[in-house]
């Protein structure tokens, strides 16, 4: 997962020796969510993750993708190769995200919540990586490059010593008529509702936060200890608090119910992106403590939609029913991604988060009605 923000993670460095656009920066992480929704839909339609044993999947998968992510050392960063590498890096993602989810939960039994967010801290751990290679490297961002392509390289090596759980089976094949019970059953269509307001925050706060924190510290420290202090603080706010925020609603999903701790997670997250902005400029400490806790709020319900959706759907539409959730939410991060660039020339880092609390206040209030179904009894145990 160190392969999907790797460009993202350099944009200060890239920015200040090319010079590159507001919108080209937007299309180092957009190209991946796009390759991402390809690929999945490509997936599932060509049967690969049922023809396949999911090892070899993603093994394939990852060193396609770690050579893609390599091969953006050999071409200018403001050419169209660069979207055009990323794109296919996303689209090898689609066999390591979901493939690694599935080996994951073949081993759930009624600890899915758990199970599940211990995965999603994983790959936000991964994901996060390159802002720590990136502050390790100093201002060269081809460390970082390298570094997460050699990352991946192992894990396409290590993942063949996972064993396969006892759960593991073929996944039904994509029928449009079971895709459409994600929106004609209501418990489905608010799970999915309460997903793409989580989506409409998490990419779009995880692909701008580093720029936003290199901009804000370098009104009160010198320039290097600025994008030094805005890399560690990425890292330890996407993939410390990330994990940790993974973790424990993890624990608590499984214990209080999903609708509580997604409605808790999005209410706090929410609340962070409408107050992270007013700290622009302001004290760092108090900066990175606020981005912390919406580090570890932003993400601790992403696991439990998931979730939610395999409890909700019928045991034969679940395949379709997470592949549809999943495409959905990342063709939605499109959006947001792009947005922000536009944003922050217009208003400036003051009010530029606080679109993204639109996310969680419509997701809060559809995983509230959620609760109120008779259904939702189906989800962690009957704790809704």
């Amino acid at each position: 997962m160190a392969l999907w923000f790797s460009a993202s993670a350099v944009v200060p460095s890239l920015v200040l020796e090319y010079g590159l656009s507001g919108h080209a920066a937007s299309l180092l992480t957009s190209s991946v969510q796009i390759g991402f929704v390809v690929g999945t839909l490509a997936s599932v339609l060509l049967g690969l993750a049922d023809r396949l044993d999911p090892r070899r999947f993603f093994m394939i998968s990852t060193l396609v993708a770690a050579a893609a992510n390599l091969a953006l050392l050999a071409v200018p960063p403001d050419s169209i190769a660069t979207p055009a590498l990323r794109l296919l890096t996303g689209a090898c993602m689609a066999g390591i995200y979901p493939v690694g989810i599935k080996m994951a939960a073949s081993w759930a039994e009624k600890d899915l919540g758990l199970l599940v967010g211990l995965l999603v801290g994983a790959l936000t751990l991964g994901s996060a990586a390159p802002h720590l290679f990136n502050a390790l490297g100093g201002i060269d961002w081809r460390f970082t490059i390298a570094a997460a392509s050699g990352a991946a390289l192992a894990a396409a090596l290590l993942i063949n010593l996972v064993q396969i759980g006892p759960q593991h089976g073929r996944a039904a094949k994509f029928d449009p008529v079971v895709a459409l019970r994600a929106w004609t059953y209501k418990p489905l269509r608010l799970a999915n509702l309460g997903y793409l307001g989580h989506m409409w925050e998490l990419y779009a706060m995880w692909a701008w936060l580093g720029v936003f924190l290199d901009a804000s510290f370098r009104l009160s420290m010198a320039d290097d200890t600025a994008a030094t202090w805005a890399r560690f603080g990425t890292f330890v706010t996407m993939g410390l608090g990330g994990f940790l925020g993974c973790l424990v609603g993890g624990l608590l999903a499984d214990r209080m119910g999903r609708t509580t701790l997604t409605i808790a997670a999005m209410t706090v997250s929410g609340g962070c992106a409408v107050i992270v902005g007013f700290l622009f400029g302001g004290a760092p400490w108090l900066l990175l403590l606020v981005c912390l806790i919406w580090g570890i709020s932003v993400i601790a319900d992403s696991a439990q939609f998931s979730a939610s959706i395999t409890e909700l759907s019928d045991k034969e539409g679940v395949g379709t029913m997470l592949t549809l959730q999943t495409c959905l939410g990342f063709l939605l991060t499109l959006v947001t991604i792009h947005l922000m660039p536009l944003l922050t020339d217009a208003v400036g880092w003051t009010y530029t988060f606080t679109v993204l609390a639109l996310g969680p206040a419509v997701g809060v209030l559809a995983m509230t009605r959620l609760r109120a179904h008779p259904d939702s009894t189906r989800l962690a145990g009957g704790r809704r």
